[in-house]
């Protein structure tokens, strides 16, 4: 299926009530790259660093983003089966995170997800704040699955 931001804008920033709250914005969509903001302010925990449950959002919605830019939404669908985040140092203030994915994985995804049914893929990213300090660190392990 032919990418359209638009659309994937609505399913990475509206779709799921929680991160439309959290204000999560997309600041890149493109086939095999996303780049996603959360803003400190409303994610702010007890002691005034960003909640760790806002952060963990933000390591894991990506590998959402990343599907609906790369991926043939008619015949596939993901899944997240696994995830951890490292967490490094206080997040004071708007947190971002970058992924991507390159076009002979995606290709190579598709085709055992056909062949298969479903197919594994891994997103280690960095969550870093304004300044380039990287805050968190995350594992996740995505599948993707035929209809």
């Amino acid at each position: 299926m032919q990418f359209n931001e638009e659309m994937a804008r609505h399913f990475t920033e509206d779709k799921i009530t929680f991160v439309r709250r959290m204000g999560l914005k997309a600041v890149a969509l493109e086939p095999g790259y996303v780049k996603l903001l959360v803003p400190l302010a409303g994610n702010e925990n007890h002691i005034g660093t960003m909640y760790a449950g806002a952060l963990f959002t933000l390591a894991e919605i990506p590998g959402g983003a990343l599907f609906i830019t790369s991926f043939d939404t008619r015949r596939f669908y993901p899944i997240i089966k696994d995830m951890s985040l490292r967490f490094r140092r206080p997040a004071k203030g708007d947190i971002s995170v970058e992924a991507r994915i390159g076009a002979e994985e995606i290709e190579r995804i598709q085709a055992e997800a056909s062949a298969n049914g479903k197919a594994d893929y891994l997103l280690e990213l960095e969550l870093v704040d304004a300044t380039g300090e990287v805050v968190a660190q995350s594992r996740g392990l995505y599948q993707l699955r035929a209809h």
